[in-house]
């Protein structure tokens, strides 16, 4: 029970971070990007072989950089070639997985476990003390917060300000002599190298990456962010991150309940679709709620 407890708080930290990339993309610069799974993977590809090659602590920034690689070439293809932003998304996605398996030497399945990485690292530091077993957390936690007080304080930047205005309205942005294409390069950027952190940080932690570890990360992603966005009431960037962390938290935590009643893992995926129906729904059906009750007020007066 405590080790299920300890997996879904380091992959909801872990996954976190991927909310938090979408967060930049989806509700504030307003671009649904489907690039989340073959981002995801490439991160992790990525980390894998360079840690692989006796770098550990390079393993991250070239996760990232390889995050930003392909957040830049969605942006590309959406603000100089005019192609719609979900086939931007599809068409990346679909090119990352030739790309990761180049990058995994045409091999669909990586091994990690003689490895040198962040994680052996911080547990030799950790070797005779009690937080030994919690290292994957803490280094999860700490790489969450970093993000988060990151995306906080860099929203609140001109060029923040800028990107929350090209989601708001572009054609005001450009009017006021900023350039859109800018602002969506540099926000699609940002979030898709928090992506490919998460991504790094999950292959890192298991000690194996294969081709398809980001499978379903966009839908588990956008889940948590829509659940954290219920939670939120004040128009306050911290909190609505924050939310958005806690988001993470709730599905994995509803996750882990089916795993605990022995749900079969094939079944988790139809979860994630009926979780992100639901959440979806929720504005929808506040907003017909006293139109319903009106009704079946008037069904019982007749009734009467």
């Amino acid at each position: 029970m405590i080790s299920l407890i300890n997996t879904t708080i380091e992959l909801a930290l872990i996954g976190s971070l991927t909310v938090l990339g979408l967060y930049l993309s989806y509700f504030t610069l307003n671009v649904c990007d489907l690039s989340t799974d073959g981002c995801f993977t490439l991160g992790a590809s990525t980390a894998a072989v360079i840690a692989l090659s006796g770098h550990p602590y390079l393993a991250i920034i070239g996760a990232m950089l390889a995050g930003m690689s392909s957040g830049l070439i969605v942006s590309l293809l959406q603000t100089y070639l005019g192609i719609n932003s979900l086939l931007s998304g599809i068409i990346v996605n679909t090119a990352l997985y030739s790309v990761n398996i180049a990058i995994m030497g045409n091999s669909s399945l990586l091994n990690l476990n003689k490895t040198r990485t962040i994680y052996t690292i911080v547990k030799e530091l950790f070797m005779d003390t009690p937080l030994k077993s919690f290292v994957p957390i803490i280094i999860a936690l700490v790489f969450t917060l970093m993000v988060l007080l990151f995306l906080n304080y860099f929203l609140k930047t001109r060029i923040g300000l800028a990107i929350k205005a090209t989601g708001d309205n572009p054609i005001m942005v450009e009017a006021s002599s900023i350039n859109p294409n800018i602002t969506t390069i540099i926000g699609l950027c940002i979030s898709n190298s928090f992506t490919a952190l998460s991504g790094a940080l999950l292959a890192l932690s298991q000690k194996s990456v294969n081709i398809d570890i980001g499978s379903g990360m966009v839908t588990i992603a956008l889940a948590s962010l829509l659940i954290g966005s219920i939670l939120y009431r004040k128009n306050n960037t911290l909190v609505r991150l924050i939310c958005a962390v806690l988001g993470s938290f709730i599905f994995r935590s509803i996750y882990a309940i089916a795993l605990r009643f022995n749900m079969p893992a094939y079944l988790l995926k139809l979860v994630s679709a009926v979780i992100v129906a639901l959440t979806i729904s929720v504005p929808y059906i506040k907003k017909q709620l006293p139109m319903f009750k009106r009704r079946m007020a008037i069904a019982r007066g007749n009734r009467a």
